[in-house]
């Protein structure tokens, strides 16, 4: 076996609508999901020892954690159940994505896992089985066997493929203090979700899906999270003041994303923002994160 290297791409949410609370627990969601250009790492060796080795770097909460827990490990066991693989394998992970920020670098992380374990022993298993597996692991991972521009519902977990958006320049403002932990900021929205959702809303959500030629970005988590997180609701009030077209958090926070129509005009917006960790990328169409992703005939 060779060496499998390839990378885990981030997502915005370019529009995230909170429905309601589920019969399951889970929230119902309907919601417009990007890949974007900054993106973690994997590499997966052949290893001597049967079982898995994982290696985190770039993220020390990650490093101290037991590596039964990371969605990576997690991910691969249960490839290796299903087709009663002994042969050991060692999994290097490189962290860039930062952690607690609605980015979905964990998600993406575990579906490049599932992608290049499956790569790395020449094996292939059915796509719904894929999809289980991925939604099994979490509600964002199904989305990132595939990447693009895609329509999320249910729990996030159900995908269709959309139009794709125009090529455009995203600046990602990561403040450094600041991480949103998902649970809580479901536990934040939730008081709203007894306010019945607009119609007005719902024809706009449509529209947006089939339009490729604007993003119209919306956020149900920002009231709930700039309420608490003041900071954040300043970041997206500069973008805006600045002249940005569109800025929200990202996901449930604490990352805010602004889009600019060239990279030149993302970095000098970066400056506007010296105290914070900040990421100037672009979006990624669907043919371009297959072809980054090696899966031309395989999904």
């Amino acid at each position: 076996m060779r060496a499998v290297r390839l990378p885990a791409f981030a997502k915005i949410n370019l529009c995230l609508d909170i429905i309601g609370k589920r019969p399951d627990g889970y929230h119902e969601l309907r919601t417009i999901f990007q890949t974007i250009s900054l993106h973690d790492r994997l590499v997966l060796h052949p290893a001597q020892k049967s079982g898995i080795e994982l290696i985190v770097r770039g993220n020390a909460t990650l490093e101290r954690e037991p590596v039964e827990q990371n969605l990576v490990y997690r991910a691969v066991a249960v490839l290796r159940r299903d087709l009663k693989i002994r042969s050991g394998v060692r999994i290097e992970l490189d962290k860039r994505i930062p952690s607690g920020r609605g980015l979905g670098g964990g998600s993406s992380d575990a579906a490049s896992a599932l992608i290049g374990y499956l790569r790395f022993i020449n094996r292939k298993i059915p796509t719904q089985r894929l999809l289980e597996i991925a939604a099994g692991l979490g509600a964002d991972v199904p989305f990132f066997l595939f990447g693009g521009r895609a329509l999320g519902v249910n729990r996030g977990d159900e995908i269709y493929p959309l139009p794709e958006g125009r090529r455009a320049a995203v600046l990602l403002i990561s403040p450094q203090e600041i991480a949103v932990p998902t649970e809580d900021a479901y536990r934040w929205v939730a008081r709203r979700l007894t306010k019945p959702r607009t119609p007005s809303k719902l024809w706009r959500f449509c529209a947006l899906c089939w339009s490729p030629q604007e993003f119209g970005v919306s956020n149900d988590f920002e009231t709930a999270v700039f309420g608490r997180y003041p900071r954040l609701a300043a970041i997206k009030r500069t973008l805006l003041q600045r002249g940005v077209a569109e800025a929200a958090l990202a996901g449930s926070g604490s990352a805010v994303f602004g889009i600019f129509r060239n990279p030149a005009y993302a970095r000098r917006a970066a400056r506007w923002f010296p105290k914070d960790q900040t990421f100037v990328c672009e979006t990624l169409s669907r043919e371009r994160y297959r072809r980054a992703m090696g899966l031309r005939g395989r999904l």
